[in-house]
């Protein structure tokens, strides 16, 4: 899966919580920024420059994006396509930016990515695209997923499977928070890229 190294760095001028000057940061916060760095992220950016406020919330936190990012048993596209159904949901244009990206990288098809951006179910999804689709969705919008739903991701990527979507998405129902409460701004020049649903 491609790293964030591959994003456009933040330019960091505005937002509630902006990044903290290199000189001003603490030791822990140094060490968490190195950590996050040196990993495949690559880059310290969307709500790790907040989050720093609380650098044990951080350090753990991007551990575990790590995990849902970069080794999650959900196939890259299909991992991608769950974020942006989070993103949309919260409407958290970075978030939405920085994975709009990325999902494409990973080969999901535009077409789904636009329905999704309009809060509409995407035509022409596949049996799998189907499946992450509809289980993310019922989870955001319902607060549950029907026994139809919850047998088609089971069945397709295991029970292991059922965890990982249920992570990736409450991990970035968190990162959207963060990116919105925060004000993490787009890069300079970017446009909005979700408008408001009806």
């Amino acid at each position: 899966m491609p790293s964030d190294a591959s994003l456009p760095a933040d330019d960091g001028k505005s937002g509630r919580l902006p990044p903290i000057p290199d000189h001003a940061l603490t030791p822990e916060q140094r060490r968490v920024v190195e950590g996050i760095t040196s990993g495949p992220r690559g880059g310290l950016r969307g709500p790790f420059p907040a989050m720093l406020r609380s650098p044990e919330v951080a350090e753990r936190f991007q551990k575990l994006g790590e995990y849902l990012r970069f080794n999650s048993s959900i196939p890259a596209a299909l991992n991608e396509l769950a974020i942006l159904v989070t993103a949309r949901e919260w409407s958290a244009q970075y978030e939405w930016y920085a994975h709009h990206l990325l999902a494409m990288k990973a080969g999901l098809p535009a077409s789904i990515a636009e329905a999704i951006a309009e809060g509409r179910k995407p035509d022409g999804m596949d049996a799998d695209q189907e499946a992450v689709w509809q289980f993310c969705t019922e989870m955001h919008r319902k607060k549950h997923v029907s026994d139809e739903t919850y047998a088609a991701v089971r069945d397709r990527f295991g029970e292991r499977g059922v965890i990982d979507l249920i992570a990736v998405s409450g991990y970035y129902v968190a990162v959207a928070m963060t990116l919105n409460v925060a004000q993490v701004p787009l890069p300079p020049g970017v446009p909005v890229p979700l408008q408001p649903l009806g």
